[in-house]
């Protein structure tokens, strides 16, 4: 007797509650509803967003710290490890470069702030005050100093991840130059922390639903839709010129690693949905790290170049910074040269670097640019208050792919790449399974006849 097909209702019902994509999604849709029919009651759902997002960083540097050391501990060449970050640094400057260009040229051709004849004196710079909290960005040399630790502790503490990273550098150095025969304990006692972590994060994850819908029913309620309609043009380039780069990223990882993007975003579309819900790549960044390192990117790659991408390689917001320079300089009226665009790209290469946890870093980054142009009032950055939020969205999916695609592509160049376990992950042949839940042994995995990961954790079952 053939079994009956379950009806439609209960079919739904079941991927309500078993699929962490619909129950994000769903929490999407009714986020916006409740934000358009009760502003009100929407704005005091703030802390449902906030504090999932606190929930998540706190084990954020504990887990890249443990991550890197373990990462380091294994492969067992820290020479290995400086040349992935060097390659590291090299991909991020040329992507972030592409970037800050691909903006410039789209915001020329469309003349998004075109017409508008804004008079800047009529804009209230204080509200920008406002939002950066009348910070700065920090320079070149306070940038270096700032990523060197003071305090072991202090480090975690401030969730500084620069310092983390130096610190785990020094750890797994420091493990590798002993041996594991005079510390026997501590590499082990790490990877034990590293599994409590990882079962920390599944335990949050749970979470991520309502986090999404109290962010996203804050940002309806508090901006509505209508300023969409006001800022169409901008808004629209912006998100273009985001697929654009997307494109090409896609066409770089399938040159450097014969990936195809496209199923690596299906792969992580339930952290996507999440980033995107909560305008937050930490949000999502310790379920990635695990994503990526199942997905066949050896321990050392996956910790030292997505955390260190996060400062470094922030790709949305270089498209951003640099459409929304020009859009200012149009709205007032300012036409600039093309020596003064060059400038405006010198700047941004600079000003764009370490943005990441400063209180309203674009619009710090954008008055930079104003005042060492000269030509733009400082004060016409408060053009942009009204579409900054509307704008995360973008920021945040093209900074996470980029930073994705930097992990996959510098572990191929280093040969720190698994290939053909990515793909079969790619296409679904192995399903992700997280780190705590994973109970598959080694003889399993190799009975299965599924190939060990560079790093030799245990692989997921087969699908």
């Amino acid at each position: 007797m053939p079994q009956s097909v379950p009806s439609l209702p209960r079919r739904a019902a079941r991927l309500l509650r078993t699929s962490l994509f619909t129950q994000v999604a769903c929490a999407l849709v009714l986020g916006i509803v409740v934000g358009k029919l009760w502003p009100d009651v929407a704005t005091d759902l703030q802390p449902l967003g906030d504090g999932f997002t606190r929930l998540i960083k706190t084990i954020i540097s504990p887990l890249v710290f443990c991550v890197v050391v373990v990462g380091i501990a294994k492969a067992g060449d820290l020479k290995a490890f400086g040349r992935i970050g060097l390659k590291a640094l090299i991909w991020f400057e040329v992507a972030s470069t592409f970037a800050l260009i691909i903006g410039l040229l789209a915001a020329n051709l469309v003349q998004p702030g075109s017409g508008m004849n804004v008079d800047p004196s009529t804009l209230d710079a204080s509200a920008v005050d406002a939002k950066t909290g009348g910070g700065s960005l920090p320079s070149t040399a306070e940038f270096v100093v700032e990523a060197l630790p003071q305090s072991f502790i202090g480090a975690f503490a401030e969730n500084s991840l620069l310092q983390v990273l130096i610190l785990a550098c020094l750890v797994g150095a420091a493990l590798l130059h002993l041996g594991h025969t005079k510390v026997p304990q501590v590499l082990p006692a790490i990877e034990q922390a590293q599994e409590i972590i990882f079962a920390i994060v599944g335990f949050v994850m749970r979470l991520a639903p309502i986090a999404v819908f109290g962010a996203m029913a804050v940002l309806i309620g508090q901006y509505g839709l209508g300023v969409i309609e006001t800022y169409a043009k901008l808004i629209i380039l912006c998100y273009a010129a985001a697929a654009l780069f997307i494109a090409l990223l896609a066409v770089a990882l399938r040159l450097v690693t014969g990936l195809s993007l496209w199923k690596f975003l299906r792969y992580i579309r339930e952290e996507m949905l999440l980033a995107l819900g909560t305008a937050s790549t930490e949000a999502v960044m310790p379920r990635v790290m695990q994503k990526l390192r199942k997905a066949g990117a050896r321990d050392d790659a996956v910790g030292l170049v997505l955390p260190t991408g996060y400062s470094f390689n922030l790709d949305g917001a270089s498209l951003y910074l640099s459409i929304g320079t020009l859009f200012i300089a149009q709205a007032v009226g300012v036409d600039l040269s093309l020596g003064q665009q060059i400038t405006v790209v010198l700047v941004l290469m600079l000003t764009s670097k370490g943005m990441a946890g400063i209180p309203g870093s674009a619009f710090l980054a954008l008055s930079a640019t104003a005042s060492s142009l000269g030509a733009i009032p400082a004060g016409a950055v408060a053009l942009l208050l009204g579409v900054d939020r509307i704008m995360d969205s973008m920021r945040v999916v093209t900074n996470l792919l980029g930073n994705c695609v930097a992990v996959l592509a510098v572990s191929r160049w280093e040969g720190a790449l698994d290939t053909v376990r990515a793909k079969q992950m790619l296409n679904r042949e192995i399903e992700f399974v997280p780190d705590a839940d994973d109970k598959a042994g080694v003889d399993a995995e190799n009975a299965d006849g599924i190939p060990a990961q560079p790093h030799k954790e245990p692989a997921p079952e087969l699908s």
